[in-house]
Parts: C-alpha cells; structure tokens; sequence
C-alpha cells in the first residue's frame, strides 16, 4: 500500500493544536483594507478554529498532520 500524499496547500494553511482541533487564520485580510473598520482588521489577525463541519474533510486531505 502506498503512502497517502499530503495536500500541500491544506498543510501551509492549517497547524494541529494539542486538544486536536484544527487552527487556521481568517480571510479578507490581503486588500482593499480601506473600507474595513480598524475593530474589523483587528480581529481578522487572530487565528481560529476550523468549524466542525469541515473538519472531517479536511483531515482526509491532511493524513499525517
């Protein structure tokens, strides 16, 4: 059996978290920041934790995370 290659473009963007989740960072954060309220950019900086509902797709795409 072969191993399972790793979505490389998924294994940049996400990092595993010592509970297990899955820890991304927040779109929207790249232009057009002009019409963007400060509060709004501001919390745009901080990562999150990937919604439950893509969680089993996404570790599909990254087996060895």
């Amino acid at each position: 059996m072969p191993k399972m290659k790793t979505k490389k473009s998924a294994a940049k963007r996400f990092k595993l978290t010592g509970t297990g989740n899955l820890k991304r960072n927040k779109a929207f954060k790249s232009h057009i920041l002009t019409k963007k309220s400060t509060k709004r950019k501001r919390n745009l900086r901080q990562a999150t934790i990937t919604d439950k509902t893509n969680v089993k797709t996404m570790k599909k795409i990254l087996p060895y995370l």
